[in-house]
């Protein structure tokens, strides 16, 4: 007999699936989100439950779905109920331990991408590296599109690399993992295209409180946010290649700040590139020594 109780607005009475989701709305939880934790306890897409609305929803998946609307209304991701998130065209398993995967990101991908097809084009196979990986959504993005690259990974935490690891061998996408911290993992290293999406979010910002349910390694290195930058940066020639990129997405009111950095550290080319809402959200430099 179980000792937890089922919210009662969301189960009572053997409603349908228009009425679930309607008390679900009730409850705080957007629509999108409640269809997508509905379509994942009945195992069927959106477009199904829109046109099979009226149907009645039996009563242990009544309780499920009202289970996980509770744990929605406090705020848990809806990538860590669904266990899954969608990036740049792959399904990602993601858990507590990494970050869910966010369109802005894409950004950085696609620059990457970009970079490999032109002035890195004659590198053969182009030496990725990504740090910081969490779920393995840059690195994995890339080995995608670009097959050909030698895409390594690095992350501090061992779990998140255990998440990266298990959607490279579910993708069949061969990448090469790494334990540490930042360079510390890639001792002698050198590549042709570094990538970073690193914890950037400064000690003090308010919007840390709606992030609480993520790994606070992941999203903050205290202070004004760009420590763990920094320290990329530093280690930055000795890992690089002649000609080779270095690319980070940051926050959206740090590009400044962070292309003072590169360009102070002696990268030349900087620029940085905006998101779909136009903010600058990725800034990057090549090393010609």
């Amino acid at each position: 007999m179980s000792l937890t109780p089922t919210p009662r607005s969301l189960t009572d009475d053997g409603t349908t699936i228009a009425q679930s989701l309607a008390r679900a709305a009730r409850e705080g939880v957007d629509r999108l989100d409640a269809q997508l934790l509905l379509g994942h306890v009945m195992g069927r897409p959106r477009t199904w439950l829109i046109a099979h609305d009226d149907e009645a929803l039996p009563e242990d998946l009544a309780a499920h779905f009202a289970a996980l609307c509770q744990r929605r209304a406090a705020g848990e991701p809806v990538a860590y109920l669904l266990g899954q998130k969608e990036f740049h065209g792959l399904t990602l398993h993601v858990s507590p331990a990494v970050l869910v995967p966010r369109p802005d990101t894409e950004t950085l991908v696609e620059w990457a991408l970009d970079l490999l097809a032109g002035p890195l084009r004659d590198r053969s196979p182009p030496a990725v590296v990504d740090l910081g990986t969490g779920s393995g959504a840059i690195a994995l993005a890339v080995k995608h599109r670009a097959p050909n690259a030698a895409v390594c990974a690095v992350d501090l935490s061992e779990d998140a690399l255990a998440v990266a690891q298990a959607n490279a061998t579910r993708l069949a996408l061969e990448v090469e993992f790494r334990a540490g911290s930042w360079w510390q993992a890639l001792p002698g290293r050198r590549f042709d295209l570094v990538l970073s999406n690193p914890p950037y979010i400064a000690g003090d910002d308010r919007h840390l409180d709606d992030l609480k349910h993520e790994p606070s390694l992941a999203l903050t290195p205290g202070g004004d946010g760009l420590d763990a930058i920094r320290a990329i940066v530093q280690g930055a020639p000795a890992h690089l290649s002649r000609g080779g990129w270095l690319a980070f997405e940051h926050g959206w009111d740090q590009a400044a700040a962070v292309a003072d950095l590169l360009q102070a550290a002696g990268f030349g080319s900087v620029t940085s590139r905006h998101d779909l809402a136009g903010h600058a959200r990725c800034t990057a430099g090549v090393w010609r020594p």
